[in-house]
């Protein structure tokens, strides 16, 4: 990445230095050695000077002879008007001449102003600014798109059909809006795209902008705020003047929550100068201002909406927000279908089974998993993209890349296979795990060495008690393992066991799961929209004696899950010991190579009820 440079007054003072110098040394080229006035009375005397001009101040004599120097021709300077008789007397012809001073007198004023400002303009250009910016801080530095620039549509879009059928009102309207206002309604101030990364919000308002033909303005919120203060509301303002000089147009305004973040949450307490919220109230009074009627439309998008000023999102700014979510299996295979177009795939190819390995993924890592595959097809020569292909893709976005040259000492190899067995036969035991697609033991990604790949049948926004703790009971699987066969732990187990701790608290304090706490929520950190929620190891809310029993219900928790995936490995130990040894051989096992062991664990725990109901106090 190319490094940032930051102004600094020394760059100015270096300048200033350089330009004193220049005129120093332009001054001292242009001055000219000056014979004594005696010595030239010598010279003429002596009859060695052949004529003389004489201008305006010194005089030019032009020798008979080169003196012993070499020099052909003296200056003087007129000390006397009797000069004329002398050189009358010695017989010396003289004319004189009137000098023309002022290309010198341009080249010394302009040639040092055109090298200073060159070598600001190279100050500027290092810093990452140009020249203009200098002279233009308070303008916007939106990129501006005409209607022809901008190609995408919403056929270009795939996976969130919801979203788009909200967005085609807006495009109605900029089209038509005699017609779609006709009942007094009026076009939205502002719409607000609400999602996590990579499903497609920016792509979303450029097939808003494609769709109606409009030019679209596209600023990050991060490009409003300056060092200087009011430099981030002066570029609001400019920018809303593009847009209605422009209209009808879209302003697009990505990552707002840089903008738009809630006032008074800065470290030292905010206050009316902070830069930043110097923005934030021209942007809110420039909505406020917002004539509907002109045509310009307000688009921004942001992943973190809770931190968002409640100013700012009140009804009468941005008057609709649309949930951008991650795609489910028939927006997957949409999506996958608009990519897949881009490569050659093999007959194999099929969107719908790609999409079923890929819960949870969004537009940009369905695009990213194409491109991926691809890769992998042509880095093995092949004429087309398989099926195999995106199965190995998705295992190295999901797992890493394969580290084939990390050579396992045989006793850590051993360990690994029976760990990622267990993992394997735990999960095929219980019927409430998500199935088994494949398991190895060649390392992946930054230290893991060997994985088990789950994948689930169908998406899932809702999760039982029971079925929580068979996942903490596969987690478990790979110590039980470890257990069973060294009978002492070791740190493979990190990952799993931080994992499982995690579900386990969250069922504790956060989900009401467990009766020693009851149907009660002691999460402290509040959960991000549309993320994950981080749940912080002491609840803030609760008291002394309630964070302690929270502690001794999730050990509890995980306690029971290890024992669980204990009694099923010793149980299954047979068919996890032959499995295991064949890994080694093989390393690496499908579908095919893990149904007959599928059928062989389902057997052995068929009767076996506590396995099976996953309910255990």
């Amino acid at each position: 990445m190319q490094k940032k440079w930051h102004f600094d007054i020394s760059y100015l003072l270096f300048a200033m230095i350089a330009l004193l110098l220049f005129q120093q040394m332009w001054t001292a080229s242009q001055q000219i050695a000056v014979t004594p006035y005696s010595e030239f009375l010598d010279l003429l005397h002596a009859g060695k000077i052949a004529d003389v001009q004489v201008s305006d101040g010194d005089v030019r004599a032009t020798l008979k002879a080169p003196l012993p120097d070499g020099k052909k021709s003296i200056y003087a300077v007129r000390v006397d008007e009797a000069m004329a008789h002398d050189l009358d007397a010695a017989k010396v012809k003289f004319t004189g001449t009137v000098k023309n001073t002022w290309i010198s007198t341009l080249l010394s004023w302009v040639v040092p102003v055109a090298i200073f400002f060159a070598f600001w303009s190279f100050l500027s250009r290092r810093m990452g600014q140009g020249l203009g910016s200098v002279m233009s801080i308070g303008q916007s530095k939106a990129r501006v798109f005409a209607e022809t620039d901008i190609k995408t549509g919403f056929a270009d879009v795939a996976g969130v059909d919801e979203a788009k059928e909200e967005l085609r009102e807006i495009v109605a309207f900029l089209k038509d809006p005699a017609t779609y206002g006709r009942l007094g309604a009026h076009i939205p101030k502002g719409i607000l795209l609400v999602g996590p990364p990579g499903t497609g919000k920016t792509l979303l308002a450029r097939a808003v902008a494609g769709e109606a033909g409009v030019p679209f303005f596209s600023i990050n919120g991060s490009e409003f705020v300056e060092m200087f203060v009011g430099v981030g509301a002066a570029r609001v303002r400019d920018l809303f003047v593009q847009a209605r000089t422009n209209a009808p147009s879209i302003i697009f305004i990505d990552e707002l929550d840089a903008l738009g973040r809630a006032r008074g949450l800065s470290a030292l307490g905010g206050g009316g100068n902070d830069e930043k919220e110097q923005t934030l109230n021209q942007l809110l009074s420039e909505l406020d201002g917002f004539d509907p009627s002109v045509g310009v439309v307000l688009l921004a998008a942001t992943n973190r909406p809770e931190v968002l000023d409640p100013a700012l999102l009140r009804a009468g700014r941005f008057d609709r927000q649309i949930s951008v979510d991650r795609p489910d299996k028939v927006g997957r295979v949409e999506i996958l279908n608009v990519h897949i177009k881009k490569i050659k795939p093999d007959a194999d190819a099929d969107p719908a089974r790609i999409a079923a390995l890929t819960p949870g993924f969004t537009g940009a890592d369905l695009a990213n998993l194409v491109n991926e595959a691809a890769m992998l097809a042509t880095r093995r020569g092949a004429q087309t993209v398989s099926l195999n292909d995106f199965v190995a893709a998705v295992e190295r976005v999901v797992a890493g890349p394969e580290k084939k040259k990390r050579l396992l000492n045989p006793a850590e190899r051993r360990l690994v296979a029976f760990h990622e067995m267990g993992h394997a036969i735990v999960a095929m035991a219980l019927p409430g795990a998500d199935p088994v697609k494949k398991v190895s033991i060649i390392p992946r990604g930054f230290g893991a060495l060997g994985y088990t790949m789950q994948m689930p049948l169908e998406d899932r926004y809702l999760m039982t008690r029971s079925e929580l703790v068979d996942r903490m009971t596969v987690l478990l699987g790979g110590r039980a393992a470890e257990m069973a066969i060294i009978h002492e732990a070791t740190t493979g187990a990190a990952d799993d066991l931080q994992r499982a701790t995690e579900i386990a608290r969250a069922m504790v304090s956060r989900y009401g799961m467990t009766p020693r706490i009851g149907q009660a929520s002691f999460s402290a950190e509040r959960p991000r929209y549309l993320d994950i929620p981080g749940i912080s190891p002491l609840s803030s809310d609760a008291s002394d004696e309630t964070n302690a029993e929270i502690d001794k219900a999730i050990v509890d928790l995980i306690g029971n899950a290890f024992d669980r995936a204990a009694r099923i490995l010793e149980l299954c130990a047979g068919v996890h010991s032959s499995a295991a040894e064949n890994l080694l051989e093989r390393e690496t096992f499908g579908e095919d190579e893990l149904a007959p062991i599928r059928d062989a664990v389902r057997s052995l725990v068929a009767n076996q009820s506590a396995f099976a109901a996953g309910a255990e106090a």
